[in-house]
């Protein structure tokens, strides 16, 4: 989301990826779970930043904002800034500055332990969803766009 490193960040890449192709009613950020798990100490503030950047730059192009939760991924490391990870969903969840919201953190979660994915969706890192985990988050979103107005 935040830092530049194989690719672009996703606010660097805003423009080109999205903004500027025609017909784009609306942008899906599903972002942030690679600035947690990269151990740089970027705070949910930072993210939350980042993410309120790509939303008024959306919004200002007549765009609609469908915010992603950060899943869970207990067992990747033995360091986890959950609680960070935890602060980042709320504000997508509850903030109220996305105009709809997918709750992937929800969807894969284990029944047994919140803070892990389910191994059946898990694509075998513990971090990110395999195709199952992500047919299922998929299913859990649907074709449709959220219904906005682009205002936010």
């Amino acid at each position: 989301m935040l830092a530049d490193g194989p690719g672009r960040s996703a606010p660097n890449r805003l423009d080109r990826d999205v903004l500027s192709l025609p017909g784009v009613r609306t942008v899906f950020p599903f972002q942030g779970v690679n600035d947690l798990k990269a151990g740089t100490g970027v705070s949910a503030d930072d993210l939350v930043e980042g993410y309120r950047e790509i939303i008024d730059r959306a919004h200002a192009a007549g765009g609609c904002v469908a915010g992603a939760a950060v899943g869970p991924f207990k067992g990747w490391s033995e360091r986890s800034p959950e609680a960070v990870r935890r602060e980042v969903d709320a504000f997508i969840r509850d903030g109220g500055e996305f105009d709809a919201v997918a709750d992937f953190d929800r969807i894969p979660r284990s029944p047994y332990d919140p803070g892990r994915m389910m191994p059946a969706l898990d694509g075998g890192d513990r971090i990110h969803p395999g195709d199952r985990g992500m047919q299922a988050m998929a299913d859990a979103v649907g074709l449709s766009a959220p219904d906005c107005d682009g205002t936010g």
